[in-house]
């Protein structure tokens, strides 16, 4: 009966916020610069489980599964960022080449 009293009284965080400038104000973990979009890349596009994300950047399984949730609620949201990120590295990419690259195509003439 005191534990669950006192698991009551346990003053709880929201996992996932939105806060202009930081993290491009997109959705991230809380306390963290890791966005949402992050976690569901590593999760669905590198195949990384919930337990090795979390291992590697020290979240709880709590932060990475409630990243995961949001992701699947807003997900047109979260694709819609991708593609834009997509685009403007491309873009950079096309505006600002590799100088490693430059060079090799220098050097084959």
């Amino acid at each position: 009966m005191v534990v669950r009293n006192a698991m009551a009284l346990k003053e709880k965080k929201p996992y996932i916020v939105k806060t202009p400038g930081t993290a491009g104000g997109r959705p991230r973990i809380n306390g963290h610069r890791i966005r949402v979009q992050d976690v569901a890349i590593w999760h669905e596009r590198l195949g990384r489980s919930p337990d090795e994300i979390a291992d590697q950047f020290d979240l709880t399984l709590g932060e990475i599964h409630a990243a995961l949730a949001y992701y699947y609620d807003h997900i047109k949201e979260i694709r819609r960022d991708w593609e834009r990120d997509r685009k403007i590295v491309e873009l950079s990419k096309k505006r600002h080449p590799s100088k490693l690259q430059v060079k090799m195509k220098m050097l084959r003439g």
